[in-house]
């Protein structure tokens, strides 16, 4: 009884404590126009506030033409070549990607075929984690959610490197090409420990194959009987590449940018960014998707019928239905205005592998979003927007799913992928930037004198 009474309690204590803090952080809207404030370092048209000057990718989704935003199609380039370009070789040659993405993005330049043999030899040697750091680091200490658990991972390997501050571009390269290659394997193991921990089933445990590439290596290790298709591998491979890199200015890239901007080391600011990436609004916008597609198929009837899903959407908007936020998942971008890539190949690998399956109906349901979204957004807003289309996480949560992959990993695989983007800022910004990264912040406090503790 004493238990439940203090735990009320600290329930009420807590509450009046948020209560004070709730009154003394509230900001009035008005003054962020009032001051010109770029909240989320975004303008007024949506634009991004311009922060840097990089090299390593560019995304375009719209032109200002007389100082308006005029929307395009979404285009992607990784160190001036067309993304679109590599993965449609890729798909031509029947061959895998990703790790040549991964050289393109840390190295500037595409690789020769030897080059890129000798590089995917370096990531296989570098696989392994150090001794005893499986079952210190991520046995003994289970997490409910894989994201903070590589968070974790990634910086306990600080302890166990020989020489993790040096910022020169030689140390660095080399943390962040172990890294690259680790990743896929902390997952994995965070996966399965998790399994055992929290869902009583069996954890096992397969030995890495150093001549598989990255797509064939996750496969391998989070399928119990080892078994998977080339199929499967090279549509993995796909979405490891799309995701490997952004620009410089979405939200887990810029963190990469501001903690190495500071002087820390590898570890921390990798660390950082992996916490990015975990938010809702960034790399865990696929796991909301699934969660909006779950919702969607408990509210109506028949989830391919355009009325049914247009009238659950409205309900969405308006915070009737879904999870309450009143945002339609997988859908608008800050960037991409008439298409987004990404998504452009990802729906069309989508409907590839979905077609006279069980997953079709889940299609057509993502392809009816995709549809009906923008006329329904705009019915709902004050502010109109001119064009708006389907990200790369509507369909990647069903590419995942059609892969037998647990959502658990959704966007663990993200990590897999953009930490190659991530390590390719950190090397330029170590290069180039120079200044550590401080934005301004506008205090609308009034002044007032201290009084003693005795006569508040």
């Amino acid at each position: 009884m004493s238990t439940i009474i203090e735990s009320h309690v600290a329930e009420r204590d807590i509450k009046q404590l948020c209560d004070e803090i709730r009154k003394y952080n509230h900001i009035d809207p008005a003054d962020y126009e009032k001051f010109n404030v770029k909240r989320g370092l975004r303008n007024s048209d949506g634009t991004g506030v311009m922060a840097g000057i990089t090299g390593v990718c560019t995304v375009e989704g719209y032109y200002i033409d007389d100082g308006e935003k005029v929307p395009r199609e979404g285009h992607l380039y990784f160190r001036g070549v067309n993304m679109e370009d590599i993965v449609n070789a890729c798909i031509k040659e029947d061959r895998f990607g990703f790790e040549e993405v991964v050289y393109l993005l840390l190295f500037g330049t595409l690789p020769t075929k030897q080059q890129l043999d000798n590089f995917c030899n370096i990531l296989a040697q570098c696989r392994e984690l150090p001794d005893d750091f499986i079952e210190d680091m991520i046995m003994k200490a289970p997490s409910p959610n894989i994201m903070n658990k590589l968070s974790r991972s990634v910086l306990a390997l600080y302890s166990y490197d020989e020489n993790p501050d040096d910022t020169s571009i030689e140390n660095v390269l080399r943390q962040c090409i172990h890294l690259i290659a680790q990743i896929p394997a902390i997952m994995v193991y965070a996966y399965q420990v998790k399994r055992r921990h929290y869902y009583r089933k069996s954890m096992y445990i397969h030995p890495m194959k150093p001549e598989f590439r990255t797509a064939q290596t996750i496969l391998r290790s989070i399928r119990a009987d080892k078994q998977f298709t080339d199929r499967e591998a090279k549509l993995l491979d796909i979405c490891l590449m799309l995701h490997a890199e952004h620009g410089g200015g979405n939200n887990s890239t810029f963190t990469s940018r501001v903690l190495t901007s500071s002087g820390t080391d590898t570890y921390a600011t990798m660390a950082a960014s992996i916490g990015s990436l975990k938010g809702p609004k960034h790399g865990g916008a696929n796991i909301k998707v699934s969660e909006m597609v779950e919702h969607i198929k408990e509210g109506i009837n028949d989830i391919t019928d355009e009325g049914q899903v247009a009238d659950f959407l409205r309900k969405i908007m308006r915070k009737e239905a879904g999870d309450g936020s009143g945002l339609i998942y997988g859908m608008g971008h800050a960037v991409y205005t008439l298409s987004d890539p990404r998504a452009r190949i990802l729906r069309a690998k989508a409907e590839e592998f979905a077609m006279g399956t069980e997953f079709e109906d889940e299609f057509r349901l993502l392809s009816l979003i995709e549809q009906l979204t923008p006329e329904i957004f705009n019915s709902h807003k004050t502010v109109k927007k001119a064009a708006m289309c389907a990200n790369v996480d509507l369909y990647s949560g069903l590419v995942y799913k059609m892969l037998d992959i647990p959502p658990d990993l959704f966007t663990p695989i993200f990590t897999i992928a953009r930490i190659s983007g991530w390590s390719a800022h950190r090397m330029e910004e170590l290069v180039s930037g120079g200044k550590i990264i401080r934005p301004a912040y506008k205090n609308n406090n009034v002044k007032h004198p201290y009084i003693s503790i005795d006569n508040r």
